[in-house]
């Protein structure tokens, strides 16, 4: 069986994934050694049927929202089982893009270790870890029940945050991937894959309209009731108006790279110019995105 690189994503960041697999097999010398797959989250019956149920999110009580840019999130706990529990696989969310040989991470030798990816160490000294880019080893994650884990999260068995951060997994069974395999907007000559974290500044939202929340709705109050309280804490100086529009990426040899991504893409037919218009508008890609393949 073939590794397979699995790319995560929903209908509002499918362009970044669809870039990103061409930023992948650009990449490679071979482009024939591994598969690469979508996961689309509302092509996922289990997990689109659970719009606006409860779930926890360190320790509070939220409603899921099977329209939020980062709906995709759980179904890279999917992987293994497309698998069928066999071979090796790579996850990546959408904003993930390759800058070297991604083969060369594939056929990393994991040391007998079921997961590999980022670590971040935390004051309280608990790890966690950054599962938007994780290499798995699938014969060892035949406990990934994907049906069963998402009952479990909407049935409040368990917290959201700490399933995504693989705090119910053995830490034994965790190792730890070079972070220029994950580079947190950076890019720079150790960069191997560059992953742009930064929602607000995504280089091909620039000037957009936000669409995301990084305070998922509480089932307490409607969403026009929160809405309207917010504005009048903001209005009285409670509260800091939280951007109201994507903003420019700080450094624009990231933006040149997505661009020049892109523009690949549309001269080697794998994304065409029609495409990119009704993108823009559905608010999914910035309204100067033509102009700048152009200059």
């Amino acid at each position: 069986m073939k590794p397979t690189i699995f790319i995560q994503t929903n209908y509002k960041q499918m362009l970044g994934a669809r870039v990103s697999r061409h930023s992948l097999l650009r990449s490679t010398s071979r482009p024939d050694a591994f598969d690469i797959r979508y996961i689309v989250a509302e092509e996922q019956d289990a997990l689109h049927r659970r719009h606006e149920q409860p779930y926890l999110r360190k320790d509070q009580r939220r409603l899921w929202d099977t329209d939020d840019l980062q709906s995709f999130t759980p179904t890279r706990f999917l992987a293994p089982q497309l698998m069928d529990f066999k071979g090796r696989c790579l996850v990546i969310d959408p904003d993930v893009f390759a800058v070297s040989d991604v083969f060369e991470l594939l056929e990393q030798d994991m040391k007998g270790k079921a997961i590999v990816c980022r670590k971040m160490d935390r004051p309280s000294g608990r790890a966690d870890y950054m599962t938007s880019v994780m290499l798995l080893d699938c014969n060892q994650l035949r406990h990934w029940n994907w049906n069963t884990q998402l009952e479990q999260l909407f049935s409040l068995e368990f917290d959201y945050f700490d399933w995504m951060n693989l705090h119910f997994e053995n830490p034994e069974t965790i190792g730890c991937l070079e972070e220029k395999w994950n580079h947190f907007d950076t890019l720079d000559s150790k960069t191997k894959m560059i992953h742009f974290t930064g929602k607000l500044t995504q280089p091909w939202k620039t000037g957009l309209p936000v669409d995301f929340s990084d305070h998922p709705r509480s089932p307490r109050f409607s969403k026009s009731f929160r809405h309207r309280l917010k504005m009048v804490l903001v209005y009285l100086g409670v509260l800091t108006g939280a951007p109201s529009h994507y903003t420019k990426h700080p450094d624009p040899k990231q933006e040149r790279f997505f661009f020049e991504l892109l523009a690949n893409c549309i001269k080697q037919g794998e994304i065409t110019r029609e495409e990119l218009a009704t993108e823009i508008s559905k608010s999914h890609l910035r309204p100067d995105a033509l102009s700048l393949l152009e200059s």
